[in-house]
């Protein structure tokens, strides 16, 4: 009796150690459900793993894009056919059901599509609660800085169950940081004036994404002395007190580097004069803004405000490996 029991036991703890090896291996954070603080402040608790995402919001759209999150989105912000890496990276996306804007979210729209998980910004606060109250989970980001971008990027990962890419994302953000903090230590950071989109009067204070860009490209914001949070408009008066060794247009300037040259009232400006006037390049995305690709934006920059410490060749080289890497785009941008 005593041989048979142990038998037994042997058979059950072989078909137990079977079990454990066929069974798979989840990755760290895969558990569900899974509690998350979002960028509101406000506890999401996520029963399960969602299949199925709405993102509003164009910087939640490309974050999820990198994620490789493609094939979960079930509708997705107005005007997807300005985004070009959309086209680009998953055309399927200009199809899907859209809903709405930050000034026009159209919430029927949203909830007739029963996602898993719907992603909101900030300013969509309002929309995520009455959401809630119809049942659907939401969770807010607001990556208004590199720090609340890589945030963001963890949040949303942890929600998704995608830690893993995310750590791959954020390990290439930190690692171009580290490097242009390197490569620029010991460099004078010029003065740089950083126009915006409809105007080029228009420009960013301390209190912008676009100011870290400019730092972390090694230059110097002119309006850094201004304490906002969004575009301010300057005169031409304070663009020459200010002098700017550079000017850099926005992505999506409705001007042109030539409209900038030929300005007579910029026409004594040390950039002018030198005709160090850019626009930062936009046939991917609008590496001023804190979408994923932001620091992209700073590795260009520097590469015009420091071009002895950052090569073209080299600049271009780490475009093509994050477009390749995250969006499985080949690119020769620079």
């Amino acid at each position: 009796m005593k041989q048979k029991i142990k038998m037994i036991t042997f058979m059950m703890t072989m078909v137990l150690a079977f079990q454990l090896m066929a069974a798979p291996v989840l990755a760290q954070g895969s558990a569900y459900p899974v509690t998350i603080t979002d960028q509101a402040g406000r506890e999401i608790t996520i029963e399960q793993e969602p299949e199925s995402l709405i993102s509003a919001y164009y910087i939640s759209t490309s974050l999820i894009m990198a994620l490789g999150l493609t094939d979960r989105l079930a509708g997705i912000e107005t005007g997807a056919e300005l985004r070009p890496i959309y086209g680009l990276s998953a055309p399927a996306l200009l199809e899907l059901p859209n809903v709405g804007s930050l000034k026009e979210f159209d919430l029927e729209a949203c909830a007739a599509l029963e996602p898993d998980l719907v992603i909101l910004p900030m300013k969509l606060k309002e929309s995520a609660a009455i959401l809630e109250e119809l049942g659907f989970t939401v969770l807010i980001i607001n990556p208004e800085s590199q720090e609340l971008l890589k945030e963001a990027i963890s949040i949303v990962a942890k929600a998704t169950n995608t830690e893993e890419k995310a750590a791959e994302l954020l390990g290439f953000i930190n690692t171009q940081e580290q490097k242009l903090e390197e490569q620029n230590r010991d460099a004078e950071a010029p003065r740089v004036y950083l126009s915006g989109n409809s105007d080029f009067l228009s420009t960013a204070g301390n209190g912008m994404y676009q100011n870290e860009l400019i730092t972390l490209a090694g230059g110097a914001n002119v309006a850094g002395e201004i304490e906002d949070t969004y575009w301010v408009e300057s005169s031409y008066e304070q663009i020459l007190s200010w002098d700017p060794e550079y000017i850099i247009m926005a992505s999506a300037a409705k001007y042109t580097v030539e409209d900038v040259l030929a300005d007579e009232n910029l026409a004594v400006c040390t950039a002018v004069q030198n005709g160090n006037v850019y626009h930062i390049p936009s046939d991917l995305e609008a590496w001023d803004s804190p979408v994923p690709a932001g620091i992209l934006g700073a590795v260009w920059m520097s590469g015009i405000l420091h071009p002895e410490q950052n090569a073209e060749e080299d600049s271009a080289a780490v475009l093509n490996e994050f477009y390749k890497t995250f969006y499985g785009v080949e690119t020769n941008e620079n």
